[in-house]
């Protein structure tokens, strides 16, 4: 065990290795997993980073970009963002002919992420959506940590808010998230079809997303790659093994089920990834398209009706799904704002990768980040780890009702 738990915080070459061999993935995924692999081999730990020296590395960044005419004010640390560092800042520059001055946001990695994930495919794909759905203007990249600390990119800073305000501060976002009455209707209305617009349009953005690989109809190729990333994850950084990872991995695998639609699919697609307005219900920006891929739209179903994100109506008499509406309803209204079907056996198989997917992220690498003190966040990796074999349970419970 000792030996065991050393390779994987000091990882030689051989064991990243026999990994990717093993697991193969997405090569934008494979480049960002090495890189974590490479920096703890090295013996990389969390530093914390001053607000002074973030914004130096962004003017830098920006002045590769726009050239010397720029003014950064007003910069301050931005809270939320469970698994990236941010930084919101005023700036004012020379864009072409025009002066322009707008609110940003810088979005970095720390030493290692709850998620480890590419700001390049963040990148492309905020560009790609605009206009599509709501999203943050995206700005500037920097996907190799080139200007800054680690990889980071530079948005335009959205108003609104993730839950109503009256809602305790201390609710991890997204968790039991009620809306209420008055908000529920119009914003559950706006979720659907933009979901249903995102997964529609998979195949018309794909030319747009350079650093995706790309989904071909017919084929269950992706999907098992997707498997494999996660497999990957679990691989490189949990503590132990679990046998039910095991089975649970040769099931996705033997079952993975081809493409019938290539889908934009959101990755953490839920109550608590999207800004809105209070005083109009209306949804500002989606958030947090990190572990956005190309595949199968019921992965976001599926992430969405998961119980922690669901809870009973105020009489107590149905419980809704994603906090919005009861689940033949939800359904019912997915489909008719698509124009997709959703598939009762894909539903049910992405249930069982959305449940292993947590555990590699919760009981993996919210363990490995904790344990390591890699990241600016150790309460909440330190609380996703605590909350692991709830989850593990969860994916007893989906594998044994598909077995």
């Amino acid at each position: 065990m000792h030996g065991t738990l050393d390779i994987r915080q000091r990882p030689e070459d051989h064991f990243l290795d026999a990994i990717r061999d093993r697991f193969p993935v997405e090569a934008e995924i494979d480049r960002t997993l090495s890189r974590k692999m490479r920096l703890r081999a090295s013996g990389d730990v969390y530093a914390a980073h001053s607000l002074d020296s973030l914004i130096e590395g962004t003017a830098s960044l920006i002045r590769a970009n726009v050239g010397d005419d720029f003014t950064i004010s007003d910069a301050r640390w931005l809270t939320g963002g469970a698994s990236k560092i941010q930084v919101a800042f005023e700036l004012e520059w020379q864009d072409g002919s025009a002066r322009r001055k707008a609110p940003m946001v810088l979005r970095m990695e720390p030493n290692e992420s709850v998620v480890e994930t590419s700001r390049k495919r963040e990148f492309e794909l905020l560009q790609a959506l605009d206009g599509l759905v709501p999203v943050p203007p995206c700005f500037w990249v920097d996907p190799d940590g080139e200007h800054l600390p680690h990889p980071a990119l530079i948005y335009g800073f959205a108003q609104g808010v993730t839950k109503p305000s009256d809602l305790p501060s201390q609710q991890v976002t997204g968790i039991g998230l009620n809306y209420g009455p008055k908000l529920r209707a119009p914003i559950t209305a706006q979720f659907i079809e933009h979901m249903a617009r995102f997964h529609r349009m998979g195949a018309e953005l794909a030319p747009r997303l350079p650093s995706f690989d790309g989904v071909e109809v017919g084929s269950n190729a992706s999907v098992i790659r997707l498997v494999n990333w996660w497999r990957r994850v679990w691989e490189e950084d949990r503590a132990h093994d679990e046998p039910l990872m095991t089975v649970a991995y040769d099931w996705l695998i033997a079952n993975a089920p081809p493409i019938d639609h290539v889908s934009l699919v959101h990755g953490d697609c839920r109550a608590g990834n999207f800004l809105f307005t209070e005083h109009d219900a209306r949804i500002t920006a989606w958030l947090d398209w990190e572990l956005a891929l190309l595949g199968d739209r019921h992965q976001d179903l599926a992430w969405s009706m998961m119980d922690p994100y669901s809870h009973s109506n105020e009489e107590g008499t149905a419980q809704l799904i994603n906090g919005m509406l009861p689940y033949d309803d939800y359904i019912a209204a997915y489909e008719k704002a698509s124009g997709l079907t959703v598939d009762p056996a894909r539903l049910a198989y992405y249930r069982v990768l959305c449940s292993y997917l947590s555990v590699s992220i919760c009981l993996g690498t919210g363990y490995r980040v904790a344990k390591g003190a890699k990241t600016h966040q150790d309460i909440v990796v330190s609380w996703l780890a605590m909350i692991s074999y709830p989850i593990m349970e969860q994916l007893r419970g989906t594998l044994k009702e598909v077995l």
